[in-house]
């Protein structure tokens, strides 16, 4: 019998150590808890962040120990991709973003365009019919592709009615990032240098890669199983993150 509890204890521990593993070097999971990144991103989709794309740095590890200022194997990130990075006001709360802007850029709205070294953003309105939320409320949105200078697309929205139309000119800073959310009028990113502001590549935890779960809330929780057939949303299953 002690034998038997010693192998299970083994086995346990074995478990989690391979799972510590696979979380910290390869693919940790991700909950998306709020609105910033719609439509592209919903409230309730589970998603895998790739641990490996840009490298290795403590906030690789749980808890994020202050082991290194170094960052190891690193790769660097390209403009269009949505990065789970920790926030350089406290290091420790996850936000997920779209890059907008590398070192040395600018990055600047005016007359509710956005500029990228002065060059404005590419974009092509779309008409669609998009529920968007922000906080508890829906909003009547612009929605527009944007085309990034490096070819990449990506469905951006902006508040019909209380739409940022000027903002300062930002300058990103020698190693720092410039985040923005999807929905662009509900989304406290880099636009807010007070608590999010430029993001260090440091802070980088990985690249959001795919969707793997997805559940409405108003309808049911992840955990309340037996409401699945009204909360779940089957279609975003395994859908790659673009």
């Amino acid at each position: 019998m002690k034998e038997k509890i010693i192998d299970n204890l083994k086995t346990i521990f074995y478990a989690l150590i391979i799972a510590l593993i696979i979380r910290s070097f390869l693919f940790q999971p991700f909950y998306i808890p709020s609105s910033s990144m719609e439509p592209n991103l919903l409230i309730g989709d589970r998603l895998f962040v790739s641990k490996y794309s840009y490298g290795y740095s403590k906030h690789s590890l749980p808890f994020s120990p202050n082991i290194t200022q170094k960052r190891f194997f690193s790769n660097k990130p390209e403009r269009g991709d949505v990065i789970v990075f920790k926030t350089p006001a406290d290091n420790r709360t996850d936000y997920i973003k779209r890059l907008i802007g590398l070192p040395g850029d600018t990055i600047q709205i005016k007359d509710g365009d956005l500029y990228l070294n002065e060059t404005k953003i590419k974009r092509k309105k779309i008409d669609t019919t998009f529920k968007i939320n922000c906080g508890n409320n829906v909003v009547p949105v612009n929605v527009f592709e944007e085309l990034l200078p490096n070819g990449k697309k990506y469905i951006a929205v902006y508040d019909q009615d209380y739409t940022i139309l000027n903002t300062e000119k930002y300058i990103v800073p020698e190693n720092h990032y410039f985040f923005m959310g999807d929905n662009r009028d509900c989304s406290k990113d880099s636009r807010f240098l007070s608590s999010v502001g430029y993001v260090n590549f440091l802070n980088i935890v990985g690249k959001a890669r795919i969707i793997f779960f997805s559940n409405d809330k108003e309808n049911g929780s992840f955990f309340k199983f037996w409401k699945w057939n009204k909360s779940i949303r089957v279609n975003r299953f395994f859908e790659k993150i673009q």
